[in-house]
């Protein structure tokens, strides 16, 4: 009997440590100027657990995607093939189009904007230059499981998906003072409203962020809103 108590307190001593233990970060800077600009500036969990590979592997495959215009997502993308790849393409056009003096440029920031033991939120902003009009910005909100680093989804993290879309849409009338739906097909290209592609966290609340294109005019720029935590949490899996 003595035996089992002691091994069923060593065994809740280690689970209660292994989950009080949060990741920890530091910011990395990588730059490379061989032939196109390439900037990266991100979070790094820190430490040699698996929660914090796993989190750092899927930044950094996120970023490889990114640079490479996939449109099927390669969930085993090397940043390094990545940047590898991007720089033939560009060596390529320069061999083609020899009088241009456009350098391409790539671009990447992220930043946490919360962190608790149920969630962390890293947004990416990634602004990509290999010539038109313009370049492509763009932000992509990811959200991590602290204990295993994989990342989640809305589902994973929003109870009543339907409840919450109603209670955007309400935040959204306020913000634009919209009084019908008509008003809401001119944002949404001849639909209702529709919840972004990117939602994270920061300390107020939750974050709804709509990139260019996604909603209204490229002149309009990004919508964001956040909703406070004491009026979407009955709607949140997470406290």
């Amino acid at each position: 009997m003595k035996k089992k108590i002691f091994l069923i307190v060593i065994s809740l001593t280690v689970f209660s440590c292994k989950k009080e233990v949060p990741i920890t970060f530091s910011e990395i800077e990588l730059k490379y100027n061989d032939l196109a600009m390439i900037e990266i500036n991100i979070p790094k969990a820190e430490g040699n657990t698996e929660n914090a590979s796993m989190l750092n592997s899927k930044i950094q495959n996120h970023i490889a995607n990114t640079l490479n215009y996939v449109e099927d997502y390669i969930e085993n993308l090397k940043l390094e093939t990545a940047i590898e790849v991007f720089n033939n393409e560009y060596s390529s056009f320069k061999a083609n189009f020899e009088d241009s003096e456009l350098i391409w440029e790539a671009i990447f920031d992220g930043e946490i904007t919360y962190q608790s033991s149920e969630i962390i939120s890293i947004p990416i902003t990634s602004y990509l230059n290999t010539g038109g009009a313009h370049g492509s910005l763009n932000v992509t909100f990811l959200n991590f499981d602290p204990e295993s680093g994989n990342l989640l989804s809305f589902e994973e993290f929003i109870e009543d998906i339907n409840g919450f879309k109603t209670l955007a849409k309400t935040y959204f009338e306020k913000k634009f003072g919209i009084t019908n739906d008509k008003s809401f097909e001119d944002y949404f290209f001849g639909q209702n409203f529709l919840l972004p592609e990117n939602i994270g966290f920061n300390d107020e609340g939750i974050l709804l962020f709509y990139n260019v294109y996604e909603i209204a005019s490229y002149t309009d720029g990004p919508t964001e809103f956040t909703i406070p935590f004491d009026e979407v949490q009955s709607y949140l899996k997470i406290n």
